[in-house]
Formats: C-alpha cells, structure tokens, sequence
C-alpha cells in the first residue's frame, strides 16, 4: 500500500500509476495538521478548503489522462514571505498580519503551474532575519525530535523545516540569506538546497537582503530536492521526467558516486567550534565518502569562517535596514525585539562602508576560489551544536558558523541529515560547491544519503 507520507518521487510515482488520489494524500497531511499543528506550530495560516478543492482538481485529472508532471497533486508549504496572490503574507511580522499580496511572484506561479497544491504558510523569523528560528509575538515553531523540550527549529524557514520533518507537508519552500534554508533542514533532520544567488528569480518574495538572498527547497531526500528545485527554475514536467527515466541532467548525479573526487575537511581550528556529537557525526560522513572512492584532503580557508560570518551578517544588515527600517524605527510597533536589534545595527553603516564591504566580497570571492582550486567540493557540519532548548539560546550569537560564509561567498550548498546525536537531534553533513556547481553538491549529497541510514521520522 502506497505511503500517504511519502515523498515527491514515490507519490508522483503512485499517481501516474493511479494507485492512490492526490485527495488521499492531501487529506491525510491536513488532518495531521489539525492533530499536531497546535503543538508543532510549523503553519501560520492553512489552507484547509482551498487544498482539498485543488485536491479533488487533480484527483480528476489524472482519471481523464491529464497529469501535468512529477509535482502535480503534492502537498507543500509555503514560507510565509512568498506573495500568494489574494491571501494574508506577513513576513512573520505581528505588524503586518493584514497584509494581503497584490499577486503571486514567479516561483510561487511555476509551483501552481506545476500542479503543486499549497497546504498553507508556514512561519518563518520576522523579516526572515534570524537562524534560530524564533519569533517573539507570532511564536516559535517546535523542533519536531523533542515534544518534552521547546528545542530550536532553525531559522529562518522554521515552519518550512518542522513542516516537512514531521509530515504536515511532503516538502517547503524557503529561503537562504545566510542559512535560512539549510539549518532547519539540518536541526530538524531534512535536505535543504542553498542555490547560487541569481539562479532562481525572487520577486514577490519579501526581500531581507537582495545581495544574498536565494530561494530554496527543503525535502525529504536529495532526489526530492532536485525535483522541486527543477520545479522552481520553471522547467516542463515532461522534460523531467523524461531526465528521470533516462538519468539524464542533474538526475545523473544522483546516482554517479563521489570515486576520484578530491573534497576538502575542514583544519582543526574549526573542529574547535564544534561539539562533540556534531564532530563524531561529522567524522562519520567523511569516512563514509571515503570508503566511497573520494579522496579526502583537509582544506585550511584563506579567511577564517567566523570572519566571513560576520562580513555576510553586516551586508545583511544594511540591506535589511533599507528593506524593513520603518517598521523598526516606530517603537510602538510590535516588533521582534531581537529582530529589532539586528534590522537597527544595519543603520549605523555609511554609504562608504557599505561600498567598501561589496569590494571586499568580491575580492574575497576570487581569493577563496583560488584557494579551493583543485577541490570539488567542501564539507563542514551544516551546525555547530544539535538544536538547543530555546530558552539556552544566545540571540546575540548566529548559529551560521558554518552557513553564512558560503552566502558572502557566492556558493551553493546542501545539508543533508547523518544521523542523530545522543540527544536524540539531527546531526548533518554540509556541501559546499562552486557557484552554480549545484550538481556537484547534489551528487555528493545522494552519495552519503545512499549509504547513511534513514533517521525517518520524528517520533510525534
């Protein structure tokens, strides 16, 4: 019996053969919904008429031979930054609950047009300015893989990250200034997809900071990943199928191996920065492609990773400052005060300093990719520590050690779960590549999935 839970492949798989409804399905993630929502809190609105209306739509097109492609009849949230034309978009703010979109932006539309049926929005940090996850007046989503402890989801696409990690959606949308997408993916046990900024268009997504912003899939599996991603770059339903059938494009990498790749670990002085969990789990992932034909070499970075941290926070500031200031200078708005602080130091820049960050990064850039001339790729934890209790947290302190780099940088990146912890939490695998290398990164990332056993699901 088909999976109701599954994943992008297997349920597109299932419905072109007609073994199971897109209605099935979707009513089937929705009262999960009504079961574990009040309690996960991944949702800021759900769609509960609206998704089954388009569920019954699909059912009846796959009966009369209609079937658009692999995304069409799946269940999926969207980030609650991303326009829906005619429906509330907040941007995780109290200040604008009200807010309606004016029309849905490019993503969002190819999404639709695939055939993907939207279960609702899904939380996300206010102005997307945070890698916690945390929201002080709409609340913080729930990390799924500890129902006794409110443990940190991830941010910014928090709600994104719980949702799929728990089966309130078979996939989510986000988005990665400085690892949006890649830490919930990675505290809350899924993949997530950093693209190379500029590869997939981002208007009617509320900017944080247009320099670095990059919308991304966060999935269940690597395979999903490509899928949704492909979805996302607009690319026709029968064109990717025929590139799955076939293992054709990026479908290619899935299932190439990592033999006679020379991938970089990272210098010890950046093991330091990691706990022991994170390392063992780390240390695992290395071996593993290891045994898998890749040569290992420890890669020592021209800048040092907390350095390139703060450098992408500060160009986010400013531009989060320019985007989202008036909301933050009126005081009696009822604003994240931890957002606030951050949106507020953008402010203190001058117009010099800001021009002098932007020739710095891109001086930056071409010295880092001199310096991994000779790798394919990098491999850090996508965290420092497991998701911690909320109340442990430091909000002055970033948790994108390890993410908010490779966004200053230019790159792309996959986090791709390893295991989990003797706390119970997700442990995750890194993948940095060169811009516009996503097959890179996906390539390596299918390699350890293949032979990293499943964590599954959280135990609700």
């Amino acid at each position: 019996m088909t999976n109701l839970f599954g994943t992008i492949e297997s349920l597109s798989a299932a419905y072109a053969k007609q073994q199971i409804k897109p209605s099935k399905v979707v009513d089937a993630h929705l009262q999960a919904i009504e079961k574990h929502n009040a309690h996960l809190d991944a949702y800021q609105t759900v769609f509960f008429d609206l998704a089954m209306q388009a569920a019954e739509a699909a059912d009846k097109a796959f009966m009369s031979g209609y079937r658009i492609g692999p995304f069409h009849g799946i269940p999926f949230a969207l980030k609650d930054i991303y326009d829906l034309e005619g429906h509330i978009c907040t941007n995780g703010s109290m200040a604008l609950k009200d807010r309606v979109s004016p029309k849905s932006g490019t993503v969002v539309r190819r999404l639709i047009a695939a055939g993907g049926i939207v279960l609702g929005k899904s939380k996300t940090v206010e102005s997307a300015f945070g890698g916690w996850g945390t929201n002080q007046k709409m609340r913080t989503p729930w990390n799924p893989w500890d129902l006794k402890n409110h443990r940190i989801p991830g941010g910014s696409s928090s709600g994104s990250g719980v949702a799929t990690a728990a089966g309130l959606a078979v996939c989510s949308i986000g988005s990665d200034t400085g690892g949006s997408v890649r830490l919930p993916a990675a505290y809350c046990g899924i993949t997530g997809l950093k693209v190379t900024e500029g590869q997939l268009p981002c208007d009617g997504i509320a900017p944080l900071a247009q320099t670095l912003d990059s919308p991304g899939p966060m999935t269940q599996t690597v395979t999903d990943a490509v899928m949704l991603y492909e979805i996302m770059l607009g690319r026709e339903g029968g064109a990717i199928d025929d590139d799955m059938r076939v293992h054709n494009g990026l479908y290619q990498m899935v299932g190439k191996g990592v033999r006679g790749l020379k991938l970089g670990q990272m210098a010890q002085s950046e093991r330091e920065n990691c706990t022991a969990d994170i390392l063992a789990g780390y240390d695992q992932a290395v071996e593993a492609l290891q045994r898998l034909g890749a040569d290992i070499e420890v890669f020592t970075s021209p800048f040092d990773y907390a350095s390139l941290a703060d450098d992408n926070g500060a160009i986010t500031a400013v531009e989060a400052y320019n985007n989202h200031g008036h909301l933050y200078e009126d005081k009696a708005a009822p604003m994240d005060e931890d957002v606030r602080t951050r949106i507020l130091t953008g402010k203190t820049y001058l117009a010099h300093d800001y021009v002098r960050m932007l020739e710095t990064r891109r001086q930056r850039c071409v010295e880092f990719n001199e310096a991994i001339s000779g790798f394919d790729a990098i491999l850090t934890p996508s965290m420092t520590s497991t998701a911690p209790i909320i109340t442990d947290v430091d909000q002055s302190i970033s948790p994108g050690h390890f993410t908010r780099p490779f966004n200053y940088l230019a790159m792309c990146g996959l986090s791709v779960p390893t295991g989990l912890a003797s706390d119970g939490m997700p442990h995750s695998l890194q993948i940095i590549a060169r811009a516009h290398d996503e097959a890179m990164a996906i390539r390596i990332g299918a390699a350890i999935e293949s032979v990293t056993p499943s964590i599954g699901r959280p135990p609700l």
